[in-house]
């Protein structure tokens, strides 16, 4: 089963706001539209709501490009690019890694928004609320069973390209939904922010697993 702080990095997605022009009934357009939209979205500030089986989670992310900080609950991870900080406060621990490109189709933004593309085969849903007409329903399914996310359901606003939500379902049966409730477009982050920085953790046990 993937991480869950591996599964949230994928919350950048909520971050687009290009208007559309028109109704789109494809799901493959929908997702090549929002895919678009995150491109040209500049750094990206979200805040999200996660709930599993184990309750409910808070957390941030900021995003540039394939860059990108995300702060959950007791855990805090960086990526710039290439080199990837996850700091456990609990153990006062940060792990240091280089994610192979296998690993980043789980923890890296891009990677994982261009999952309909390889693995996967999409349609678009029926909303059954009429609140949420407002919505595209789109669903990826995964072509092998063996693929740890078998099923993704993305709710995209339709005036904005939007994700407002999302649900999940791992193989095994555990499912994650996360809830977008804030975010923020064009934002401007120095990269070092994107870093891990061991004077702000002095005592850290830092733990090479390059």
């Amino acid at each position: 089963m993937l991480k869950i702080n591996q599964i949230l990095i994928f919350i950048c997605v909520c971050c687009f706001a290009l208007p559309m022009s028109a109704q789109l009934t494809d799901a493959k357009d929908i997702l090549d539209r929002t895919a678009e939209n995150f491109r040209n979205a500049g750094g990206v500030k979200a805040t999200f709501t996660v709930r599993t089986s184990d309750g409910t989670s808070n957390g941030t992310i900021r995003l540039k490009g394939d860059k990108f900080l995300l702060e959950a609950e007791g855990a805090t991870t960086w990526f710039d690019g290439h080199t990837q900080w996850s700091y456990i406060a609990s153990s006062d621990e940060v792990n240091v890694s280089e994610p192979t490109p296998e690993e980043l189709q789980s923890i890296n933004p891009y990677a994982f928004l261009s999952l309909y593309k390889h693995g996967y085969k999409e349609k678009l849903g029926k909303i059954d609320n009429s609140q949420d007409n407002s919505l595209y329903k789109v669903v990826l399914t995964a072509t092998d069973r063996k693929q740890d996310l078998q099923c993704i359901i993305f709710y995209i606003a339709k005036d904005s390209f939007r994700p407002v939500r999302v649900s999940m379902a791992q193989r095994g049966g555990e499912t994650v939904v996360i809830i977008i409730n804030s975010y923020q477009t064009g934002q401007s982050y120095p990269d070092s922010l994107f870093v891990f920085d061991k004077k702000a953790y002095p005592k850290a046990e830092v733990i090479d697993l390059r």
